[in-house]
Formats: C-alpha cells, sequence, structure tokens
C-alpha cells in the first residue's frame, strides 16, 4: 500500500488546525473548559523528521554519537519553527545560489559552502558587532588579506562574485591547515589561530569532539540545517510556488577606468537611479568613486535601463536570467 508523503499529512494537518481554530475563535462565548478544551483536541506541533544519514561539505556527520544528533536537532527546530525566516532564507537563496554555485566549482571547493554564507549573513548586508560585513561576513583585516579593496569609497566586502572568490580561497588555506572542510568551517567562525590552540590543547581534529566556544560549536550544525531544510523544505511543511521565489536580476555591466566624481549624475545618465545603482553595487559606498590608478571596475546597472527594480518581482521565472553584457 502507497504511504502518503509526510510533507502532505503535515500541511493538511496544518490546514486543517487552522480552520477548526478559526471556527472556535468565532465563538467568542467559549467558557475556559471549552476553550482549554478546544485547545487541546486541535492544536498540534510535529517534531521535524532527522534524515538517516547527512553529510556536510562532502563528510559524513556522526549523527550516532547523541550530542551531535541532538545539537543537529536544535537547530533544525530553531529554522524549522521560524517560519517567516525561513521563508525569506529561501527566496534569497533562489536568487543568489545560482551566482555563488558556479564561483565555488570553479574555485574547486565544496558546492555547500553557499550555506556557510546564507548562515553567516542571511543574504543581507549585515554588520557584527565586531565589524563583519557583507554576504561573507569578512573583517577588514581578512578582507584585505584575501585580495579585496576595503577604503571608504570601495569596499568589495559587498560585492558577491569577489567576496565569493576571497571566501573561497580562505576555506581552501583553512582546508589545507587542518585537514577536514568541517574543521576549516569552525576556523571560519572563531579564527584560524583559535582552532590551532584547541587542536593542540585536545589533541583532535574532529570537530564533532571538540569542545569550542558554544556559537562555534552551533555553527556547522546551523549550517547543516539551513541545507536539509533548503534541499528538501517540502519535506518540513513549507511551501513556495515558483511565483513566490525572488529571482536572479538580470543586468548589464559597464567598464570604468577613471574616476566618477558624482555618481547621482552617473545614475541618471546611465538611465537609472542613484537607489538602483547602490542596489546592484553594494560595494560602491559613498557618492564618488576616486580612482587614481585607473583600475578597471565593473558597474552592474538593470539591463531595461526603463525597468524599475520593484518590477522584476513582476517578471516570469524563466525571464529572470542573471546575465552580463559588457559595454
Amino acid at each position: 500500500m502507497s504511504r502518503v508523503p509526510y510533507f502532505l499529512v503535515t500541511f493538511l494537518a496544518i490546514v486543517l488546525t487552522a480552520v477548526v481554530t478559526l471556527n472556535f475563535a468565532r465563538k467568542s462565548n467559549l467558557c475556559d473548559d471549552e476553550y482549554r478544551r478546544a485547545f487541546e483536541e486541535n492544536y498540534r506541533i510535529f517534531s521535524p523528521p532527522v534524515p538517516d544519514s547527512l553529510f556536510i561539505f562532502g563528510e559524513r556527520v556522526p549523527m550516532e554519537i547523541y550530542h551531535v544528533h541532538e545539537r543537529f536537532v536544535r537547530e533544525l527546530l530553531v529554522n524549522v519553527y521560524w517560519q517567516s525566516n525561513i521563508i525569506l532564507l529561501i527566496k534569497r537563496a533562489n536568487r543568489y545560489f545560482p551566482i555563488i554555485e558556479p564561483i565555488l566549482e570553479e574555485m574547486g571547493v565544496p558546492d555547500d559552502l553557499k550555506f556557510l554564507a546564507l548562515a553567516e549573513s542571511a543574504f543581507t548586508h549585515a554588520v557584527s558587532p565586531a565589524g563583519a560585513r557583507g554576504f561573507w561576513q569578512f573583517l577588514r583585516g581578512t578582507a584585505i588579506d584575501m585580495g579585496l579593496e576595503v577604503t571608504n569609497y570601495v569596499d568589495e566586502r559587498y560585492h558577491l562574485e569577489k567576496a565569493t572568490r576571497a571566501a573561497a580561497r580562505y576555506m581552501r588555506a583553512n582546508y589545507e591547515r587542518f585537514g577536514s572542510w568541517t574543521l576549516a568551517a569552525a576556523a571560519y567562525n572563531t579564527g584560524q589561530g583559535n582552532i590551532r590552540r584547541h587542536i593542540q590543547n585536545q589533541q583532535t581534529r574532529d570537530y564533532y569532539n571538540m569542545h569550542l566556544p558554544e556559537e562555534t560549536m552551533r555553527y556547522v550544525f546551523r549550517i547543516l540545517a539551513l541545507k536539509t531544510i533548503l534541499e528538501n523544505p517540502m519535506a518540513y511543511g513549507i511551501i513556495l510556488r515558483e511565483q513566490d521565489l525572488w529571482q536572479p536580476i538580470p543586468v548589464r555591466t559597464v567598464v570604468v577606468d577613471t574616476a566618477i566624481t558624482d555618481l547621482f549624475a552617473f545614475a541618471r545618465e546611465q538611465g537609472t537611479t542613484f537607489q538602483q545603482l547602490r542596489a546592484l553595487n553594494p560595494w560602491l559606498r559613498g557618492s564618488t568613486l576616486p580612482n587614481r590608478n585607473r583600475k578597471r571596475y565593473e558597474i552592474s546597472l538593470p539591463l531595461d535601463p526603463s525597468m524599475l527594480l520593484e518590477n522584476l518581482f513582476t517578471m516570469n521565472a524563466e525571464d529572470n536570467i542573471f546575465h552580463k553584457v559588457e559595454q
């Protein structure tokens, strides 16, 4: 006998609960005992299913170890039942993963690193208390060491393609130093020096059996939980239609190798607005672009200059292809 898919059972249970709850809510004259009984009979929360085996960065997760299993379940619960956040993450991932994935492949690092970026910043221009910035949350010194330009006018931590390549280089160096991608990710969170010290003190290179700062001990499991949900959202009762997903923004590229003294005027000359210019090029940090060394910059602009950014959300998915055309 065929089995009904778990996600369908979950979805139907949620719908039924909502309908029943709404009907009871309309009856404002329920006494306390009736209200309590209605709640007990109709309110349901499911514990999310845990996959039989898990891999992250191509490495097996030892789920047979009780604390490994429990740490994963904690992060899975936090993300599955923070519904508004996980839906936003899925929407954003649909826009930015197609840009990140080919770069990771080109750099020869695991595709799962895209989930690290998602865990770091939620694909927002977050600024950490320590001053880390961008989707990959680079500190200023590390960013410069990895070849990114960081000035008052240009901050390539906000340049998705360049920052992704820098993150891939950094993770590759961590992997070569520590011998596993999982430990490399831990070092991404807490720093190479801290991981070296923990290895020396604890005489192990096994992330899952190391005592680390709480944030670092949760870090890989947070990445793993996001990967588990995003790779099969319907298994966790998350239903998104194609039109609900945010698509990559089609852009054209203008190459400049001279200074731009007025980015407001530059945007108008290109048939767009300063708002759109900054949205597509968050690495531009001021209203000018000094360029004494005649450095070559690629500036992204809307593919159709007459198109406002908000109109992009109503385009057909097949038309929303990230595409650059050099001029």
